[in-house]
């Protein structure tokens, strides 16, 4: 309802009650009954400045300088600002044509909306052919969401929810044209009405925010002054501006008139009225044609066709008439849950019943600007001197009980019964609407009465009304208990869960159903989990008080949300927003399903513009990978599985992660590392030298550069400078290995002797001669090779057994908090590869007749200067020493002493 003539503003937020009709210019269609369909184009409203007609609009003087810095580019706050009418309210229509402006056809309705347009028909063409068309159109809202919230992370927070309502009214469109192009399918018409539910929501968020924010923003720069007054309108205004209660109801109320208004066109019949400018005409025309006649009615009608006269003779109206009426009844009713309280007194001067809608106009506080402008010239004086008397009238006709239940609810709207009212209400939206639309009415009627601009004939309301204790919650309480299954089903969906709680202000019960939520067997529909997600990330924005711990789990379920839809470029900027330790722990888990080389450069560039913290997270992911599987790091003896598994080939990739940044080097050469120790202390030696291999040449030269490229003349890290020998010490095991292998597959080729042939013929002894000189060429220089071969493996495996500054596998360089582990796994490394080592050289020794040369490994072995005995089990020992053994036999068998030496005679 507006407040008169007079086109008053209003002291709430009404700009976010935008309707679906205000963002397109829609035509609507009433069919008379003796005329074509007809449509008149309603003029499109301003989708920021859209104020839906309700009870209770007050212009109020703006108390604040400017916060524009926090509600937008839009000047002052909308809460003060002057919001005209909506449009139909505005519109220039004549009487006339009243009816064929009002309301939408099925046909009509649709004919020239953007449904139609040539993209959107493509486009749902396109998407019939999907499995699911619904989830397939909605789709790409996730990263519409992102760009949105990343476009408006800076500015306005609430141009940003503005920009989340018309992302989800466009697919709403679009899905709207699936829908009526492949008939009703569940999957479609789901996902759309989640759409139309998180639009709705969005819509509340932005008009009670708005004001809550502006009232924290004020309650540190001014007080409220009641100043007296004698004007109904005045007190009422104070009292909008001084109580944020009944201020948030009331929007409450214009955000569900704005979801009814959105539903106006969706009537299921087209509404037909006989009479159309006299009022029950067609009970007219029959007492005329009595009077002519002089004829009794077999059926007896009223005699006089005063307002009253049905309920007064108790006598029915023509067939016709009370049809006419009951539809109408139940029309108005519905404009009027709309807010079109105007459009309502429109309809009933059209239909002839212009005392219908002076029964609607009662409710219009009064004032007489006279007493205050201090003008000469008179102004006219607005609402009704006798309000009080009128509103008692109503109440009596909400409870009449042979009226119309359409008319009872319309009147007990304006005089704040809840029990007709709730009679009519079918749906959640409904029931929650009457209940704040009483409670407002009850605490405006309660402040006037206190301020003693209240008539004594207020005292005619019953006691029920007047001494009401109405609050948001005891309205959900009773919701919670009300005998309408349909209501009660809906109490129960997770969007009105929500508003509930963002009517409320209750944001810590709300987080505590989202934990509830998540936790449940029934995974959440994904839309509801990106708008779960977006609005913490806007109460974060603002700065409000939350509980951290549940904020993080519903940011975590959506991260994972998008990792399970491959939503590759989504996942870094969600994760930013959790706190440092979470996010990384979180984009590793993420990395570790990239298994697409070309990705993951672009994965590391998106979290580093997401302002993650890249090094600790390629440094998890690689220790998470490496540690997987991992038995216990001890010395083998049992044969092992020496190939290379796909799990290993996956920590053999995963060092990938760290080689795409030249400033992770250190750390690549440090898992690499330690993947190795892994795979040496398993024999898996192909494996290790895949990893080794991974790890690019000039690492060692790049760690210095950056190091001295910081400004640094002191040596390198300690653990930098450790990774570094340790890095060389794999590779002299490695490289002692391969030649090794080399060795024993070039001895197991030895040239095979041929047999000779009989010697019967001549040319047969001349073939034997020439094998046999191809056979001494090939001895002799596999013999020469075999040499070659010994010397590297025997140099090669010398580096291992004599590495430089304190052995293999040994830190030159003490660290101040160690590593245990790792030196664990170089101490268990050592008493693993040594003495294979050790063995390995005594067999190509033995093997090459060399025996002095194996002999002389025992000195080494037992040297204390490099003190390799000490790496030796005694079971090791005593299998070496039997193996000299052999060699010193060999040498005594030569007529050698058992060194190697000559005898002396």
């Amino acid at each position: 309802m507006d407040w008169g003539q007079s086109e008053l503003p209003s002291p709430v937020v009404r700009d976010d009650e935008v309707t679906i009709a205000a963002r397109r210019r829609k035509k609507v269609a009433f069919p008379s009954p003796d005329s074509p369909l007809v449509s008149v184009a309603t003029p499109a409203r301003s989708r920021l400045r859209n104020t839906p007609a309700s009870l209770f609009r007050q212009a109020v003087t703006p108390r604040v300088p400017d916060v524009s810095s926090i509600l937008g580019p839009g000047g002052r706050t909308p809460r003060y600002t002057h919001t005209p009418r909506n449009a139909l309210g505005s519109m220039n229509l004549d009487d006339s044509d009243w009816t064929n402006s009002l309301y939408t056809s099925p046909v009509s309705g649709m004919e020239n909306t953007s449904f139609f347009k040539d993209d959107v028909t493509n486009l749902s063409s396109a998407l019939l052919k999907e499995d699911d068309p619904g989830e397939a159109a909605a789709a790409s809202l996730f990263p519409e969401f992102l760009a949105s919230f990343l476009k408006h992370s800076s500015s306005a927070v609430f141009d940003l929810l503005d920009g989340y309502q018309e992302l989800c009214q466009d697919k709403v469109d679009v899905l709207q044209s699936v829908v009526l192009r492949a008939g009703q399918n569940s999957k479609t018409a789901g996902v759309r009405w989640l759409l139309q539910q998180e639009n709705c929501t969005w819509r509340l968020v932005a008009s009670l925010y708005r004001d809550r924010v502006q009232l924290e923003m004020e309650d540190d720069i001014l007080t409220d002054v009641v100043v007296p007054s004698e004007s109904e309108k005045v007190v009422v205004e104070q009292l909008f501006q001084r109580d944020s209660v009944i201020r948030q109801s009331q929007l409450v109320v214009d955000w569900l008139e704005s979801i009814a208004r959105d539903q106006i066109g969706d009537f299921s019949d087209n509404i037909e009225y006989y009479a159309k400018n006299v009022c029950w005409e067609n009970t007219l025309h029959a007492l005329k044609m009595r009077r002519k006649s002089g004829a009794a009615f077999t059926v007896p009608l009223v005699t006089e066709l005063d307002p009253d006269a049905p309920l007064r003779q108790q006598r029915p109206l023509a067939d016709l008439d009370r049809e006419d009426d009951a539809r109408l009844l139940k029309n108005l009713f519905t404009l009027i849950r709309a807010g079109m309280t105007d459009e309502a007194q429109r309809l009933c001067k059209r239909c002839g019943q212009a005392w219908r809608a002076a029964t609607l106009e009662g409710w219009k506080l009064y004032h007489d600007p006279n007493m205050t402008s201090g003008s000469l010239e008179l102004q006219p004086v607005e609402g009704n001197p006798q309000r009080a008397i009128w509103k008692a009238c109503c109440w009596r006709m909400a409870e009449e009980e042979q009226l119309n239940r359409y008319e009872r609810a319309i009147y007990a709207s304006l005089s704040g019964n809840i029990r007709p009212l709730l009679a009519v209400c079918e749906s959640w939206e409904d029931c929650v609407w009457a209940y704040f639309r009483v409670m407002v009415d009850s605490l405006v009627e309660k402040d006037l009465m206190s301020s003693g601009m209240a008539e004594t004939e207020v005292e005619t309301l019953p006691r029920e009304y007047l001494e009401a204790n109405w609050t948001m919650e005891k309205v959900f309480e009773d919701l919670q208990a009300s005998e309408s299954k349909r209501v009660l089903d809906e109490t129960g969906e997770h969007y009105h869960i929500i508003q509930k709680f963002i009517i409320l202000g209750d944001l810590d019960g709300l987080l505590e159903e989202f934990s509830d939520w998540l936790t449940a067997s029934k995974p959440l529909p994904s839309h509801l989990l990106r708008f779960m997600t977006h609005l913490v990330l806007f109460f974060r924005t603002l700065g409000l008080a939350l509980k951290e711990e549940l904020c993080v789990d519903v940011l975590k379920a959506y991260v994972s949300l998008l990792i399970r839809d491959q939503e590759t470029e989504l996942v870094a900027s969600y994760v930013g927003q959790l706190p440092a330790e979470v996010a990384t722990s979180q984009y590793a888990a993420f990395l570790e399903t990239i298994t697409q080389p070309e990705l993951r450069p672009q994965c590391l560039e998106l979290a580093t513009n997401a302002g993650l913290d890249v090094s600790a997270i390629t440094r998890l992911v690689v220790e998470t990978v490496r540690d997987r599987g991992d038995t216990e790091f001890v010395s083998h003896t049992q044969t092992l599985d020496t190939g290379t598994t796909k799990e290993d080939q996956r920590k053999i990739d995963v060092i990938d992660w760290l080689l795409f940044d030249p400033a992770h080097r250190a750390e690549a050469l440090k898992q690499s590392n330690a993947i190795m120790r892994m795979f040496l202390v398993l024999q898996k030696h192909d494996a290790a030298k895949a990893v080794f291999s991974k790890v690019p040449e000039d690492s060692m030269r790049e760690i210095y550069c950056q190091w001295t490229g910081v400004g640094q003349t002191t040596p390198l890290p300690a653990e930098d400078e450790n990774a570094i020998r340790e890095h060389l010490c794999i590779r002299a095991y490695l490289e002692a290995h391969d030649a090794f292998t080399d060795w024993l597959s070039h001895s197991s080729t030895a040239p095979q002797k041929p047999a000779p042939a009989p010697e019967a013929k001549f040319t047969e002894r001349v073939a034997n001669e020439m094998r046999e000189k191809e056979y001494q060429a090939a001895l002799t220089a596999w013999s020469s090779r075999l040499d070659h071969q010994t010397e590297d493996v025997k140099e090669r495996i010398y580096n291992v057994l004599l590495f430089v500054d304190g052995g293999w596998m040994v830190d030159n360089r003490q660290e101040s908090e160690p590593d245990a582990e790792r030196s664990h796994q170089m101490r268990v490394l050592r008493s693993l590869c040594l003495p294979r080592l050790s063995f390995l050289l005594l067999s190509v020794l033995q093997n090459s007749s060399r025996h002095q040369e194996a002999l002389r490994l025992a000195d080494i072995i037992s040297s204390d200067q490099h003190r390799l005995y000490q790496v030796f089990s005694k079971e090791e020992l005593r299998r070496f020493l039997q193996k000299l053994r052999e060699s010193s036999l060999a040498l005594l068998d030569r007529g050698l002493d058992p060194l190697g030496y000559e005898l002396q005679p």
